[in-house]
Protein backbone atom coordinates (compact mmCIF):
# COMPACT_ATOMS: atom_id res chain seq x y z
CA UNK A 1 0.00 0.00 0.00
CA UNK A 2 1.53 3.07 -1.17
CA UNK A 3 2.67 5.77 1.44
CA UNK A 4 2.17 2.92 4.20
CA UNK A 5 4.31 -0.06 3.13
CA UNK A 6 7.22 2.12 2.30
CA UNK A 7 7.09 3.67 5.83
CA UNK A 8 7.38 0.01 7.48
CA UNK A 9 10.33 -1.31 5.33
CA UNK A 10 12.74 -2.95 7.73
CA UNK A 11 15.80 -1.62 5.08
CA UNK A 12 15.02 1.53 5.45
CA UNK A 13 14.42 0.94 9.15
CA UNK A 14 17.87 -0.35 9.55
CA UNK A 15 19.27 2.30 7.55
CA UNK A 16 18.07 4.61 9.89
CA UNK A 17 19.08 2.36 12.99
CA UNK A 18 22.88 2.79 11.69
CA UNK A 19 22.83 6.62 10.76
CA UNK A 20 21.70 7.09 14.50
CA UNK A 21 24.44 4.78 15.94
CA UNK A 22 26.78 6.37 13.50
CA UNK A 23 26.36 9.64 15.03
CA UNK A 24 25.43 9.63 18.63
CA UNK A 25 27.92 9.61 21.26
CA UNK A 26 26.50 10.71 24.28
CA UNK A 27 22.93 10.09 25.85
CA UNK A 28 19.88 12.26 24.80
CA UNK A 29 16.56 12.23 26.69
CA UNK A 30 13.90 12.84 22.94
CA UNK A 31 9.73 13.04 24.11
CA UNK A 32 7.17 12.59 21.58
CA UNK A 33 4.33 14.67 22.31
CA UNK A 34 1.43 12.49 19.91
CA UNK A 35 -0.33 9.38 20.89
CA UNK A 36 0.04 7.90 17.58
CA UNK A 37 3.65 8.14 17.32
CA UNK A 38 4.07 6.77 21.04
CA UNK A 39 1.54 3.67 20.01
CA UNK A 40 3.90 3.31 16.87
CA UNK A 41 7.32 3.27 19.66
CA UNK A 42 5.94 0.59 21.80
CA UNK A 43 4.19 -1.80 19.35
CA UNK A 44 7.24 -2.00 16.82
CA UNK A 45 9.65 -2.35 19.66
CA UNK A 46 11.51 0.85 18.63
CA UNK A 47 13.44 1.93 21.46
CA UNK A 48 15.06 -1.70 21.60
CA UNK A 49 16.24 -1.08 18.22
CA UNK A 50 18.12 1.98 19.05
CA UNK A 51 21.47 2.46 21.01
CA UNK A 52 21.38 2.56 24.79
CA UNK A 53 22.28 6.78 24.90
CA UNK A 54 18.87 7.42 23.97
CA UNK A 55 15.63 7.32 25.81
CA UNK A 56 12.43 7.80 24.26
CA UNK A 57 9.67 9.49 27.04
CA UNK A 58 5.65 9.67 26.52
CA UNK A 59 4.22 13.37 26.72
CA UNK A 60 0.36 14.44 26.82
CA UNK A 61 -0.05 13.54 23.20
CA UNK A 62 -3.68 12.33 23.39
CA UNK A 63 -6.65 14.66 23.75
CA UNK A 64 -8.25 12.25 24.98
CA UNK A 65 -6.43 11.70 27.67
CA UNK A 66 -5.56 15.15 28.56
CA UNK A 67 -8.97 15.96 28.43
CA UNK A 68 -10.08 17.26 32.24
CA UNK A 69 -11.38 15.31 34.79
CA UNK A 70 -14.10 18.97 35.24
CA UNK A 71 -15.00 18.30 31.52
CA UNK A 72 -15.58 14.97 31.77
CA UNK A 73 -17.83 15.38 34.97
CA UNK A 74 -19.62 18.20 32.83
CA UNK A 75 -20.13 15.58 29.89
CA UNK A 76 -21.92 13.09 32.22
CA UNK A 77 -23.93 15.89 34.05
CA UNK A 78 -25.22 16.83 30.58
CA UNK A 79 -25.79 13.35 28.94
CA UNK A 80 -27.84 12.33 31.74
CA UNK A 81 -30.54 14.85 31.30
CA UNK A 82 -33.92 13.64 29.84
CA UNK A 83 -34.05 15.75 27.34
CA UNK A 84 -30.48 15.46 25.59
CA UNK A 85 -29.09 13.13 23.05
CA UNK A 86 -25.16 13.28 23.66
CA UNK A 87 -22.91 12.11 20.62
CA UNK A 88 -19.69 11.27 20.84
CA UNK A 89 -15.99 9.76 19.36
CA UNK A 90 -16.41 6.24 21.23
CA UNK A 91 -12.98 6.80 23.24
CA UNK A 92 -14.91 9.29 25.14
CA UNK A 93 -17.20 6.76 26.58
CA UNK A 94 -15.01 4.60 28.66
CA UNK A 95 -12.77 7.30 30.16
CA UNK A 96 -13.56 7.58 33.63
CA UNK A 97 -15.48 10.63 35.52
CA UNK A 98 -15.05 11.12 39.31
CA UNK A 99 -17.78 8.69 39.99
CA UNK A 100 -18.62 7.21 36.40
CA UNK A 101 -18.12 6.94 32.65
CA UNK A 102 -20.46 8.07 29.99
CA UNK A 103 -20.90 4.29 29.17
CA UNK A 104 -22.39 3.95 32.74
CA UNK A 105 -25.08 7.06 31.66
CA UNK A 106 -25.95 4.93 28.88
CA UNK A 107 -26.74 1.72 30.99
CA UNK A 108 -28.85 3.74 33.32
CA UNK A 109 -30.73 4.95 30.38
CA UNK A 110 -29.46 8.23 29.30
CA UNK A 111 -29.16 8.47 25.27
CA UNK A 112 -25.66 8.34 24.53
CA UNK A 113 -24.15 7.67 21.26
CA UNK A 114 -21.02 7.01 19.39
CA UNK A 115 -20.53 9.55 16.00
CA UNK A 116 -17.48 9.01 13.63
CA UNK A 117 -18.03 13.06 12.74
CA UNK A 118 -19.49 15.62 14.35
CA UNK A 119 -21.79 16.43 11.27
CA UNK A 120 -23.01 12.71 11.95
CA UNK A 121 -24.17 15.09 15.22
CA UNK A 122 -25.86 18.07 13.50
CA UNK A 123 -27.41 15.37 11.24
CA UNK A 124 -28.79 13.69 14.47
CA UNK A 125 -30.21 17.00 15.31
CA UNK A 126 -32.60 17.51 12.23
CA UNK A 127 -33.98 13.89 12.72
CA UNK A 128 -34.93 14.89 16.73
CA UNK A 129 -36.13 18.27 16.78
CA UNK A 130 -38.01 17.56 19.98
CA UNK A 131 -34.06 16.74 21.70
CA UNK A 132 -30.76 18.64 22.31
CA UNK A 133 -28.13 17.40 20.81
CA UNK A 134 -25.03 17.71 22.43
CA UNK A 135 -21.37 16.93 20.93
CA UNK A 136 -18.49 16.84 23.03
CA UNK A 137 -15.94 18.73 21.03
CA UNK A 138 -12.41 17.04 22.16
CA UNK A 139 -9.28 17.17 20.20
CA UNK A 140 -6.07 19.02 19.06
CA UNK A 141 -6.04 21.53 16.15
CA UNK A 142 -6.36 18.42 13.96
CA UNK A 143 -10.63 18.52 14.95
CA UNK A 144 -10.77 21.97 15.05
CA UNK A 145 -11.96 22.14 11.59
CA UNK A 146 -14.54 19.35 11.67
CA UNK A 147 -15.67 20.89 14.77
CA UNK A 148 -16.22 24.66 13.18
CA UNK A 149 -17.95 23.05 10.73
CA UNK A 150 -20.64 21.06 12.34
CA UNK A 151 -21.33 24.61 14.39
CA UNK A 152 -21.38 26.78 11.30
CA UNK A 153 -23.43 23.71 9.37
CA UNK A 154 -25.96 23.51 12.19
CA UNK A 155 -26.17 27.66 11.71
CA UNK A 156 -26.81 27.75 8.20
CA UNK A 157 -29.55 25.05 8.95
CA UNK A 158 -31.17 26.91 11.40
CA UNK A 159 -31.23 24.10 14.39
CA UNK A 160 -31.90 25.18 18.00
CA UNK A 161 -31.06 22.21 18.86
CA UNK A 162 -27.26 21.32 18.08
CA UNK A 163 -24.54 21.91 21.33
CA UNK A 164 -21.45 21.67 20.81
CA UNK A 165 -19.60 20.77 24.44
CA UNK A 166 -16.28 22.12 23.38
CA UNK A 167 -13.24 20.67 24.88
CA UNK A 168 -10.28 21.81 22.36
CA UNK A 169 -7.07 22.00 23.83
CA UNK A 170 -3.79 23.31 21.46
CA UNK A 171 -0.30 21.41 21.48
CA UNK A 172 2.10 24.61 21.50
CA UNK A 173 1.44 26.44 25.28
CA UNK A 174 1.69 22.51 26.50
CA UNK A 175 4.55 22.60 25.24
CA UNK A 176 5.99 25.50 26.85
CA UNK A 177 4.32 24.22 29.97
CA UNK A 178 6.43 21.43 29.89
CA UNK A 179 9.75 22.85 28.58
CA UNK A 180 9.18 26.09 32.02
CA UNK A 181 8.85 22.96 34.45
CA UNK A 182 12.27 22.50 36.39
CA UNK A 183 11.83 18.98 36.32
CA UNK A 184 11.70 18.53 32.88
CA UNK A 185 14.09 16.42 31.22
CA UNK A 186 13.67 17.05 27.31
CA UNK A 187 16.33 17.71 25.19
CA UNK A 188 14.62 17.34 22.15
CA UNK A 189 10.54 17.14 20.70
CA UNK A 190 9.38 15.29 17.97
CA UNK A 191 5.92 16.80 17.20
CA UNK A 192 2.71 15.30 15.67
CA UNK A 193 2.72 15.27 12.00
CA UNK A 194 -1.15 15.85 11.94
CA UNK A 195 -1.53 18.49 14.03
CA UNK A 196 1.08 20.55 11.96
CA UNK A 197 -1.18 19.58 8.82
CA UNK A 198 -3.22 21.79 10.16
CA UNK A 199 -1.63 24.69 11.54
CA UNK A 200 2.37 24.95 9.97
CA UNK A 201 4.71 24.82 12.34
CA UNK A 202 6.06 28.59 12.46
CA UNK A 203 4.57 28.60 16.30
CA UNK A 204 6.61 26.30 17.31
CA UNK A 205 10.10 27.96 15.98
CA UNK A 206 9.97 30.53 18.91
CA UNK A 207 9.45 27.36 21.76
CA UNK A 208 12.40 25.95 20.08
CA UNK A 209 14.43 29.29 20.40
CA UNK A 210 13.11 30.29 23.80
CA UNK A 211 14.40 26.71 25.44
CA UNK A 212 17.17 25.38 23.54
CA UNK A 213 15.52 21.89 22.42
CA UNK A 214 15.62 21.24 19.02
CA UNK A 215 12.08 20.29 17.93
CA UNK A 216 11.35 17.40 15.02
CA UNK A 217 7.69 17.13 13.16
CA UNK A 218 7.08 13.85 11.64
CA UNK A 219 4.60 11.37 11.15
CA UNK A 220 3.67 8.27 12.62
CA UNK A 221 5.33 4.72 10.85
CA UNK A 222 8.13 3.33 12.08
CA UNK A 223 10.69 5.05 9.00
CA UNK A 224 8.78 8.48 10.30
CA UNK A 225 9.94 8.10 13.73
CA UNK A 226 13.15 6.84 13.17
CA UNK A 227 14.12 9.44 11.01
CA UNK A 228 12.58 11.73 13.31
CA UNK A 229 14.67 11.06 15.77
CA UNK A 230 17.91 10.71 13.73
CA UNK A 231 17.39 14.31 12.73
CA UNK A 232 16.87 15.46 16.07
CA UNK A 233 19.99 13.19 17.24
CA UNK A 234 21.93 15.25 14.67
CA UNK A 235 21.08 18.83 15.84
CA UNK A 236 21.89 17.52 19.44
CA UNK A 237 25.11 16.45 18.37
CA UNK A 238 26.03 19.56 16.28
CA UNK A 239 24.83 21.41 18.78
CA UNK A 240 21.94 23.17 16.69
CA UNK A 241 18.44 24.08 17.71
CA UNK A 242 16.02 24.91 15.08
CA UNK A 243 12.29 23.13 13.93
CA UNK A 244 12.84 21.16 10.96
CA UNK A 245 10.44 19.06 8.77
CA UNK A 246 10.54 15.52 8.53
CA UNK A 247 7.22 14.89 7.22
CA UNK A 248 7.01 16.85 4.33
CA UNK A 249 4.50 14.71 2.00
CA UNK A 250 2.46 16.03 4.42
CA UNK A 251 3.20 19.43 6.26
CA UNK A 252 4.33 22.51 4.79
CA UNK A 253 5.59 25.72 7.05
CA UNK A 254 2.00 27.71 7.19
CA UNK A 255 -0.14 24.91 7.38
CA UNK A 256 -3.70 24.32 5.82
CA UNK A 257 -4.66 28.16 5.08
CA UNK A 258 -8.15 27.15 5.17
CA UNK A 259 -8.47 25.18 8.03
CA UNK A 260 -6.88 27.53 10.02
CA UNK A 261 -9.01 30.29 8.72
CA UNK A 262 -12.30 28.27 9.71
CA UNK A 263 -10.94 27.65 13.22
CA UNK A 264 -9.98 31.15 13.51
CA UNK A 265 -13.54 32.61 12.47
CA UNK A 266 -15.46 30.06 14.73
CA UNK A 267 -13.36 29.95 17.83
CA UNK A 268 -11.34 32.09 20.03
CA UNK A 269 -8.49 31.24 22.51
CA UNK A 270 -9.21 30.92 26.39
CA UNK A 271 -7.65 29.10 29.27
CA UNK A 272 -7.72 25.53 29.61
CA UNK A 273 -7.15 22.94 32.20
CA UNK A 274 -5.47 19.70 31.47
CA UNK A 275 -6.02 16.45 32.94
CA UNK A 276 -2.57 15.87 34.43
CA UNK A 277 -0.57 18.92 33.55
CA UNK A 278 -3.35 21.57 35.34
CA UNK A 279 -4.43 25.15 34.13
CA UNK A 280 -2.41 26.12 31.18
CA UNK A 281 -3.09 29.60 30.10
CA UNK A 282 -4.37 30.15 26.48
CA UNK A 283 -3.69 26.70 26.03
CA UNK A 284 -7.67 25.76 24.00
CA UNK A 285 -10.41 26.54 22.21
CA UNK A 286 -13.96 27.98 23.18
CA UNK A 287 -16.80 29.18 20.65
CA UNK A 288 -16.68 33.18 19.72
CA UNK A 289 -19.70 35.11 21.06
CA UNK A 290 -21.41 34.99 17.58
CA UNK A 291 -21.55 31.20 18.03
CA UNK A 292 -22.43 31.44 21.72
CA UNK A 293 -26.01 29.90 21.64
CA UNK A 294 -24.80 26.41 20.27
CA UNK A 295 -22.23 26.49 23.52
CA UNK A 296 -22.70 23.53 25.51
CA UNK A 297 -21.55 24.61 28.57
CA UNK A 298 -23.55 27.89 28.93
CA UNK A 299 -26.71 26.33 27.67
CA UNK A 300 -27.23 23.69 30.33
CA UNK A 301 -27.03 24.08 34.13
CA UNK A 302 -24.78 21.20 35.34
CA UNK A 303 -24.28 22.57 39.18
CA UNK A 304 -21.01 23.45 40.63
CA UNK A 305 -18.44 20.44 39.37
CA UNK A 306 -15.91 19.29 42.08
CA UNK A 307 -13.71 16.83 40.36
CA UNK A 308 -12.06 13.87 42.18
CA UNK A 309 -9.08 11.88 40.63
CA UNK A 310 -8.39 8.07 41.53
CA UNK A 311 -5.75 8.44 44.54
CA UNK A 312 -3.72 5.53 42.94
CA UNK A 313 -3.38 6.64 39.19
CA UNK A 314 -0.51 8.19 38.22
CA UNK A 315 -1.87 9.18 34.75
CA UNK A 316 -0.61 12.91 34.97
CA UNK A 317 2.94 11.75 35.49
CA UNK A 318 2.94 9.89 32.63
CA UNK A 319 1.54 12.37 30.68
CA UNK A 320 3.89 14.59 31.68
CA UNK A 321 6.55 12.03 30.51
CA UNK A 322 8.13 11.85 34.29
CA UNK A 323 7.45 8.05 34.17
CA UNK A 324 6.62 5.62 32.10
CA UNK A 325 3.00 3.39 32.30
CA UNK A 326 4.97 0.43 34.20
CA UNK A 327 6.26 2.28 36.79
CA UNK A 328 2.13 3.01 38.12
CA UNK A 329 1.77 0.49 40.96
CA UNK A 330 -1.71 0.11 39.58
CA UNK A 331 -0.67 -0.53 36.03
CA UNK A 332 -1.96 -4.27 34.84
CA UNK A 333 -3.72 -4.62 38.31
CA UNK A 334 -6.06 -2.35 39.61
CA UNK A 335 -6.15 0.02 36.13
CA UNK A 336 -6.64 -2.41 32.76
CA UNK A 337 -8.37 -1.30 30.27
CA UNK A 338 -11.84 -3.37 30.97
CA UNK A 339 -11.58 -1.46 34.25
CA UNK A 340 -9.38 1.52 33.86
CA UNK A 341 -8.33 4.19 36.49
CA UNK A 342 -7.46 6.78 34.00
CA UNK A 343 -7.89 8.12 30.36
CA UNK A 344 -4.39 6.83 29.20
CA UNK A 345 -5.42 2.91 29.58
CA UNK A 346 -9.01 3.98 27.87
CA UNK A 347 -7.72 5.90 24.88
CA UNK A 348 -6.59 4.30 21.58
CA UNK A 349 -3.66 7.16 21.60
CA UNK A 350 -2.82 6.62 25.23
CA UNK A 351 0.50 5.33 26.61
CA UNK A 352 -0.50 3.03 29.20
CA UNK A 353 -3.04 1.63 26.47
CA UNK A 354 0.16 1.16 24.42
CA UNK A 355 1.67 -0.72 27.39
CA UNK A 356 -0.94 -2.96 28.55
CA UNK A 357 -2.03 -3.92 25.06
CA UNK A 358 1.99 -4.07 22.99
CA UNK A 359 3.96 -5.70 25.54
CA UNK A 360 7.58 -6.01 24.86
CA UNK A 361 7.09 -10.02 24.07
CA UNK A 362 4.24 -9.47 22.01
CA UNK A 363 5.95 -6.48 20.03
CA UNK A 364 8.89 -8.59 19.60
CA UNK A 365 6.90 -11.25 17.91
CA UNK A 366 5.38 -9.04 15.35
CA UNK A 367 8.66 -6.61 14.66
CA UNK A 368 9.15 -8.60 11.09
CA UNK A 369 8.31 -5.16 9.47
CA UNK A 370 11.39 -3.77 11.33
CA UNK A 371 13.90 -6.24 12.19
CA UNK A 372 17.39 -5.14 12.14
Amino acid sequence: MKYVDEYRDWRRVHTLVLAIRSVITRPWTIMEVCGGQTHTIVKYAIEDLLPPEIEIIHGPGCPVCVTSLEAIDRAIAIASKPDVIFASFGDMLRVPGSEKDLLTVEAEGGDVRIVYSPIDAVRIARMNPGKKIVFFGVGFETTAPAHAMAVRSARDLGLKNFFLLCSQVLVPPALHSLLSSPEHRIQAILAAGHVCTVTGYESYEPIAARYRVPIVVTGFEPVDILRGLERAIVQLEAGDVFVENAYARAVRAAGNPDARRIIDQTFEVCDRSWRGLGPIPASGLKLRREFSAFDAETAFETGTIVAKESSRCLAGLVLQGRIKPGACTAFGTFCTPEHPLGAPMVSSEGACAAYYRFGRRAAESRIESVRV
